[in-house]
């Protein structure tokens, strides 16, 4: 089983959309995926009690209690875990340690540069992580051409790090997702399009393409 952490300290940064995303790319595939959410507001399992029987199906794991951190079924293909806004200290030491990814989507604001670059930071020093055992990758997500582009592209630039991905800014996400849908349960032109953004991200945790 692989595990993939979708994590940044900032809220609003499209942190369960990447999760439910990500989880149905890979059941789209024919894999046995979980999707475990670690955050009191539940956001991650609300979608999945919308997602129909007819679609590939994501199991769910409810890790907003500390104490069910870490519990799965047997026999998962993988699981991504949607953490908690405000991750930081033993929470996020927890967390990953269940992870062989973490993905940290970033939005264009200043104030999503800030946080990230202080979350950054922040992971490092998590043992785990520090010792190449988990692997971070960031999403640029949400993206609008123009100023926030621009700025996201000196953020990179300047952590000297690329993004596994840039992620337009499509109200398709927001359409799909209260219907327990993503993208990749689609096989329109347009959904093909955003599906084809997502595959070097994919691709970097290992993934064959669906």
């Amino acid at each position: 089983m692989r595990s993939i952490l979708i994590a940044n300290a900032k809220g609003g940064v499209g942190k369960t959309t990447a999760a439910a995303t990500l989880a149905a790319a890979f059941a789209a595939s024919g894999a046995r995926v979980a999707l475990a959410d670690a955050d009191r507001q539940r956001s991650a399992l609300r979608w999945l009690k919308l997602r129909p029987a007819g679609a590939a199906p994501v199991e769910a794991l409810d890790w907003s209690r500390a104490k069910e951190i870490g519990a799965a079924p047997k026999g998962l293909d993988w699981l991504v875990i949607d953490a908690p806004g405000a991750l930081k200290g033993e929470r996020a030491e927890t967390l990953a340690a269940e992870a062989h990814h973490v993905v940290t989507p970033v939005g264009g604001s200043v104030f999503d540069l800030r946080a990230t670059a202080k979350f950054l930071s922040a992971l490092e020093e998590i043992k785990r992580i520090r010792k190449g055992r988990a692997t971070v990758h960031l999403l640029a997500n949400r993206i609008r051409r123009g100023k926030a582009q621009a700025a996201l592209e000196r953020f990179f630039d300047d952590a000297g790090r690329a993004p596994a991905a840039w992620i337009s800014d499509r109200a398709a996400y927001v359409d799909l997702a209260g219907q327990g849908l993503s993208v990749f349960d689609r096989r329109t032109k347009t959904a093909q399009a955003l599906q084809a953004e997502w595959a070097p991200l994919l691709s970097a945790l290992g993934a064959a393409p669906t």
